[in-house]
């Protein structure tokens, strides 16, 4: 069974072990995350802190880029752009690694308290029921002061996360 979860496309780029799960995993992305990965790939800003790590990290984001530019990949998320909250076909990216690109759309119930990118993300999570993997400990600690509904997973419990997870009947409880 493949697990999802839903995850801001730099994430991939940015955390090799995402890309080696040990288990089938389909990484739901709201398409707004896939243009900020233009804006990071271009930007001047460090991604991060070590210059060998950072253009590690912009190199896999223009690999990322070109996967999805690739013309089978973008007709499927030009399908999925057609409507709201459609989801794309699967974007095969290896045999364990699967993408499905969500056209969210920010309805500002959130606003007040999170950034578009976060709100689209938490709405996503929220609408398809699936767990949410961060590793920006502040949005988190948002996400529990404010009682939002839905289940995150720091990247760091990422095996975790993939291997046993936590049912959503317990989280519930």
């Amino acid at each position: 069974m493949r697990r999802r979860f839903v995850i801001e496309a730099v994430m991939v780029a940015t955390y090799g072990q995402l890309l080696v799960p040990g288990h089938p995993v389909d990484y739901v992305l709201p398409y707004s995350t896939i243009l900020e990965l233009y804006d990071m790939k271009d930007g001047n800003d460090p991604i991060m802190d070590d210059p060998k790590d950072d253009t590690y990290v912009r190199q896999k984001i223009g690999e990322l880029i070109a996967f999805f530019e690739d013309p089978l990949n973008r007709k499927k998320i030009e399908r999925a752009l057609q409507a709201p909250w459609r989801e794309s076909s699967p974007l095969l990216l290896s045999d364990t690694i699967q993408f499905t690109v969500v056209h969210a759309l920010d309805n500002a119930q959130y606003g007040e308290y999170f950034d578009p990118i976060e709100t689209e993300l938490l709405l996503t999570a929220s609408k398809l029921e699936l767990p949410l993997l961060s590793d920006q400990f502040e949005f988190q600690d948002k996400l529990i002061e404010a009682e939002v509904p839905v289940q995150v997973y720091d990247i760091e419990d990422f095996e975790f996360a993939v291997e046993e997870g936590i049912s959503p009947q317990v989280w519930d409880n």
